[in-house]
């Protein structure tokens, strides 16, 4: 098991003080992060292409891996047209995640609007996204990469509509980027979700969050469940996931893959990160 902390955690400190996607290379580093995972949030690798390898030289110098290369997409498309461009735009994006020097990178299918992500309108639509994503993790086989789709933005976190993707891509280097925390945003128990999808899990996103009832106002900070619950991300270890046997499967699982701190609070971007990097590290060792 490796331990870091994806570039998301951090990305509000992007430019303060002139802060760059490279000196958080640094940071995670510094603060015991055995990789970082590259999340185009705050700035842009289509933009600037030779910023990929300025942030893989820097890995390599401060000696820890780059994880993963994780991007939005969505195959949900008004045209043929449309849904071919994204298609040929995705896998524009898995040579940049060659670049990077990453044999991991995730890309999401498509999402709807709450009212919208039922599981008839999930099955109508599997059948473009298998297609999607079987061309992509195809094209990234020539770099002996394996592509991942998360469980997030609601129309595709249940647990059993990600394994029902994955099987029917049935792609070997085609998984899923398993987000503990994610599954709650579709009121699924952390744990028994956790259990389910293990098996096809290529990477984990550990990530905590407090749960309220949607019946009344708590103030700033909380969004809302597929059922009508609310969450507010918070430091690891901190929130009301049963961290510590979430971890206990992950490492009686014999999973040997990274783990990627995921801090979403409203606090300070560094310390959630540090203190949720820290309570995994010792909540590992104690499991």
């Amino acid at each position: 098991m490796k331990l870091g902390i994806s570039s998301y955690s951090l990305h509000r400190a992007l430019g303060e003080g002139g802060t760059t996607i490279v000196d958080l290379v640094q940071w995670v580093a510094d603060n015991g992060g055995e990789h970082i995972e590259i999340v185009p949030i705050g700035f842009s690798l289509d933009e600037d292409p030779r910023l990929a390898e300025r942030i893989r030289r820097k890995a390599e110098e401060v000696g820890i891996d780059i994880s993963n290369y994780a991007i939005g997409a969505t195959f949900l498309q008004p045209d043929k047209d449309s849904y071919r461009n994204e298609i040929d735009r995705v896998k524009r994006q898995v040579d940049i995640a060659h670049t990077l020097g990453t044999s991991h990178m995730r890309h999401d299918i498509g999402s709807r609007p709450i009212p919208e992500s039922t599981i008839q309108n999930f099955n109508r639509d599997l059948p473009l996204f298998v297609e999607a994503c079987r061309e992509v993790a195809d094209y990234a086989s020539q770099y002996n990469m394996t592509t991942s789709v998360e469980n997030h933005g609601y129309y595709v976190q249940a647990s059993d509509r990600l394994q029902a993707l994955v099987s029917a891509v049935d792609r070997p280097n085609f998984r899923t980027l398993l987000d503990v925390g994610n599954f709650m945003c579709a009121d699924e128990d952390s744990v028994t979700a956790v259990k389910k999808n293990l098996p096809i899990a290529s990477m984990i996103h550990l990530k905590d969050f407090h749960l309220r009832p949607g019946n009344r106002d708590y103030g700033e900070g909380f969004f809302p469940t597929l059922g009508g619950n609310l969450l507010r991300g918070t430091i690891v270890g901190q929130g009301d996931i049963d961290q510590h046997e979430v971890i206990r499967l992950i490492k009686q699982s014999g999973y040997q893959g990274y783990i990627s701190i995921e801090y979403e609070g409203h606090g300070p971007c560094y310390y959630g990160s540090k203190v949720g990097m820290d309570n995994a590290r010792r909540m590992w060792n104690e499991a």
